[in-house]
């Protein structure tokens, strides 16, 4: 569907919708919003909307009033996704963080499964295959997985620090198979950050904020135009993030290193993937091959199955 294209309240629904599971990927340590934006094939339309927001917005908002801007940033749409994110986090995101507490083999099984269903529909929706898109392939599966096996750091927690660490974090978190959460981890600052919250500290909130706003900002200009002009690349580099995002969402975890949270819990930093059964002999606990499996392929005719109600919706339209 194109963009700025009049839709019906049950598509702004749907928006809202995904939005919703965008905020609740997002409180999962090592899963991305921009995942469930790929996913569920609304990331393009969110990057060129956002792209809109900047000086030629603010002059038309000026000169030609609010209908026009509004009009031009797509803002329907836009408010439909982050209504739906910031809803999420109030509502929804609360039942991900107890299942992860509770069952978290099946949940990691769940996301598995979806990142495989998304990684299968881009490949076959490829159109070309050449020496640069494999290396392209990749440079995506190395970075998520190098990001994913990196130890953390401990930076400082000034101001300026803060800002950077916004803009690389919300960068991250547009990204597919990158979360925003874990880079903030591992430089050190998402305990600064709960802090900052906790205290109310409104200049370090203030400098992770404008961080944040010029990240999106900018980077999602960058990652558009890479799109606009080298899209087969482009494409495959995200689908090496995803594939990359596997070894996070790697059911079968042994915790090496954990970090303490602002309720005081004790919560995994450093993990290393085992096999089911030796993660049953490490951790003393039942390694529920059979439910992981039956959730991951849950979440593989989800997606594939949406991809087909979605397919037959266009159809119909045209």
């Amino acid at each position: 569907m194109s963009q700025n294209k009049k839709r019906s309240r049950t598509e702004y629904a749907l928006l809202t919708a995904k939005g919703m599971a965008m905020g609740a990927a997002d409180v999962v340590p090592g899963v991305s919003g921009g995942t469930i934006a790929f996913i569920t094939g609304i990331y393009d339309e969110l990057l060129s909307s956002l792209k809109k927001i900047g000086p030629e917005s603010v002059t038309i908002l000026l000169t030609k009033g609010i209908s026009e801007f509004w009009s031009h940033i797509n803002g329907w749409f836009l408010l439909s996704v982050f209504g739906g994110i910031l809803l999420s986090l109030k509502t929804f995101a609360a039942l991900i963080t107890i299942a992860l507490s509770t069952e978290p083999l099946l949940v990691w099984g769940f996301f598995s499964g979806l990142i495989l269903a998304s990684v299968y529909l881009l490949v076959k929706s490829a159109t070309a295959w050449r020496w640069f898109e494999w290396l392209g392939l990749a440079l995506g599966v190395a970075v998520v997985v190098g990001v994913s096996i990196a130890k953390p750091a401990q930076l400082p927690g000034d101001w300026w620090v803060l800002f950077f660490g916004g803009f690389v974090a919300i960068c991250a978190m547009i990204l597919p198979g990158i979360s925003g959460s874990f880079i903030l981890l591992l430089v050190g600052l998402y305990p600064v950050f709960l802090a900052a919250i906790n205290d109310m500290n409104l200049i370090a909130l203030a400098s992770f904020g404008a961080g944040c706003i010029c990240g999106l900002l900018i980077f999602s200009r960058f990652l558009s135009w890479l799109l606009e002009k080298y899209h087969s690349t482009t494409i495959a580099v995200l689908i090496g993030f995803l594939i990359g995002s596997l070894n996070v969402t790697w059911p079968w975890k042994h915790t090496l290193q954990t970090y303490t949270n602002r309720h005081g819990e004790e919560v995994p930093l450093i993990q290393e993937n085992v096999l089911p059964a030796t993660y049953t002999t490490v951790n003393q606990e039942p390694n529920q091959l059979v439910f992981v499996l039956a959730a991951m392929a849950i979440g593989l005719a989800l997606v594939v199955g949406l991809e087909y109600v979605a397919s037959k919706y266009s159809e119909n339209e045209q």
